[in-house]
């Protein structure tokens, strides 16, 4: 597809999009599952919807931030981003969570991903947020060059290990 980043549209999430919104969610969990299936759940047959419902549950919160993309009447990306408080498993204080963004594959390098990120940090910043805070899959490097030059920085590695009978000690 050759379109130019202004032609998409990023706004409000609502719930006439919460079947795109469910298809995008289930590639995030294949996409996650395909980095590392000991990790990360597989998807199902009912990924999308599980996915949609709770996007769903998500529009009316206070605190919670999910938007799309929108290119030609079609939703090709989106973000749920969250106001949380302080977290003391976490070790930090209150600050705007990022907690999914995805672009469809075939919509990818247009730039619809840093205008998501850019409108989502704005969101969060005028809601008063301070820090926001991100994981992202360690092999994904596309995800991590972007947080990069948006001027994210590592702070936390997350490990994770079996406790079957093959895992060690």
């Amino acid at each position: 597809m050759s379109y130019s980043v202004p032609s998409s549209v990023i706004r409000r999430a609502t719930h006439a999009d919460l079947p795109s919104l469910g298809r995008l969610g289930a590639l995030l969990v294949q996409q996650h599952h395909e980095f590392d299936p000991r990790r990360f759940l597989a998807a199902s047959s009912r990924t999308a919807d599980h996915y949609a419902a709770f996007l769903g549950s998500q529009l009316e919160d206070p605190d919670a931030l999910v938007l799309v993309a929108e290119h030609e009447g079609r939703v090709i990306g989106y973000t749920f981003a969250a106001m949380e408080g302080f977290d003391y498993k976490s070790l930090r204080g209150p600050a705007g969570l990022l907690h999914d963004i995805l672009v469809d594959p075939a919509e990818r390098g247009h730039g619809v991903g840093g205008r998501l990120l850019e409108e989502t940090l704005s969101l969060l910043r005028a809601r008063g947020a301070r820090q926001i805070v991100l994981s992202t899959a360690q092999r994904n490097e596309a995800a991590q060059r972007l947080f990069a030059r948006m001027g994210f920085r590592p702070t936390m590695i997350e490990m994770t290990r079996e406790l079957d009978e093959t895992s060690g000690p």
